[in-house]
């Protein structure tokens, strides 16, 4: 039985993060939300000397906070136990002539909720890739312990996240303010490390709106003030004056120009403020985004309701995104997930409980898509996973490792995630 709330655990959560991260909040709290560097004296995961090769994709890291419902987001309609553990709240299947809106279907045994029905057109392009029966092997079905371990690549003990080991075992020659980016209140784990990153709520903070004199002058006294120092609040504030310089100058104005309109809601906005930034030309590596919503332990819906609505945002959000940047997806790869699944069996209150096994997504020019990577565990009853999930056959890390190796030109796999062997699952090309 769950005992505690998402909401409760948040609250709990939040307060143990503000203690860990108190020196980054520091200087959030004196220059925005620009996050500096962890100061010298922190404890972090022990890198080798970073490896100096070309700058790969950029990487957009979409997390669903929450547990999503894999298994109706990536439906296995040609699994006849889907149906019956699932009555109420699994999604038709795409010959079901007696329902309006079915599964749209991918490849005659999985098939995507038809909220998700924008992304079909991209993975019948060869860019999107589904990944199922995927996740973390840690058994913790609370949610904060699971995307902290998640964020952190599976490695307990250290501060740094994964996104970070990467940045920080890849010399590129990249030294904008604006190298890693999490949109958002606060910096994501994954990003928390040895090499600076940027939280942004919104490009249009950072235009000076016809103050440019007085925002100079600003700039001029805090440059004078920390001229002479070299410490974390000098770093702070640098990172923070190179990231509104940079951020100021970008044009917010326009359409996507290319497609589809990003939807309203803070996905969507978020996802076209990480467009803005690519076609800048800023210097983006890696951009996170969160999304929540995903804890849908009552009413769930099927085709309507709480989730299909959170993934009509999802789908639309990607698809005016994959527009947006049109050509320039070729060195952009987008990875989406979330820190567990949800229970195969619908509950009481015809929603799911805390689960385990997955789905992850990937899209982009670079992506082996048009495909569903799965080595289906089946959801009978001897087949399942603790109290009755879906089991896992493919690591998250596995997911991600492809994409890191291949994509963004990173071969230091061992230093990102330690203790693990990645297994290249031909997700992702070679980057050219």
């Amino acid at each position: 039985m769950q005992t505690q709330t998402f909401c409760d655990e948040y609250a709990q959560v939040s307060r143990r993060g503000f203690l860990a991260s108190g020196l980054q909040s520091a200087a959030a709290l004196l220059f925005g939300n620009q996050i500096a560097a962890l100061p010298d004296w922190m404890p972090r995961f022990a890198l080798a000397d970073p490896h100096v090769g070309p700058r790969g994709d950029t990487l957009v890291c979409i997390f669903l906070r929450g547990g999503a419902d894999g298994l109706n987001i990536v439906v296995p309609h040609g699994d006849e136990t889907y149906y019956q553990k699932r009555p109420t709240i699994g999604i038709p299947r795409p010959d079901d002539n007696s329902a309006e809106v079915r599964t749209v279907d991918l490849d005659g045994f999985f098939g995507l909720h038809p909220a998700l029905a924008p992304l079909a057109e991209i993975y019948r392009a060869g860019d999107m890739a589904f990944i199922h029966a995927t996740g973390s092997p840690d058994e913790t079905r609370s949610h904060f312990e699971a995307m902290d371990l998640m964020e952190r690549g599976a490695v307990t003990g250290d501060y740094s996240g994964w996104l970070a080991r990467h940045l920080a075992t890849l010399d590129t020659g990249n030294e904008s303010a604006l190298r890693a980016v999490g949109v958002g209140d606060m910096l994501q784990a994954s990003l928390t490390g040895a090499v600076s990153a940027t939280a942004l709520q919104s490009i249009a903070e950072y235009h000076l709106q016809g103050q440019d004199e007085r925002v100079g002058e600003m700039q001029a006294l805090l440059q004078a003030l920390y001229a002479q120092n070299e410490d974390i609040l000098t770093r702070a504030a640098n990172q923070t004056m190179a990231a509104i310089e940079m951020l100021g100058g970008i044009d917010t104005e326009g359409g996507t120009g290319n497609g589809r309109v990003y939807p309203e809601r803070d996905f969507g906005q978020a996802l076209q403020m990480v467009a803005h930034l690519i076609k800048a030309d800023v210097g983006v590596e890696v951009a996170c985004v969160d999304v929540g919503g995903w804890d849908t332990h009552v009413a769930q819906g099927s085709v309507e309701g709480v989730m299909a609505r959170n993934l009509d945002d999802v789908g639309q959000g990607l698809a005016a995104f994959y527009e947006d940047l049109g050509p320039q997806m070729d060195s952009v790869t987008v990875v989406v997930m979330s820190e567990f699944g949800r229970r195969v069996q619908e509950n009481g209150g015809l929603g799911t409980d805390h689960g385990h096994g997955n789905m992850m997504m990937a899209m982009g020019g670079g992506i082996n898509g048009g495909k569903v990577f799965a080595n289906w565990p089946g959801l009978h009853d001897e087949q399942l996973d603790g109290p009755g999930d879906l089991a896992i056959t493919t690591d998250y890390r596995d997911v991600l490792g492809s994409i890191i190796q291949n994509r963004l030109n990173n071969p230091r796999l061992t230093d990102i995630f330690p203790n693990y062997t990645v297994n290249d699952l031909g997700l992702a090309l070679p980057n050219s």
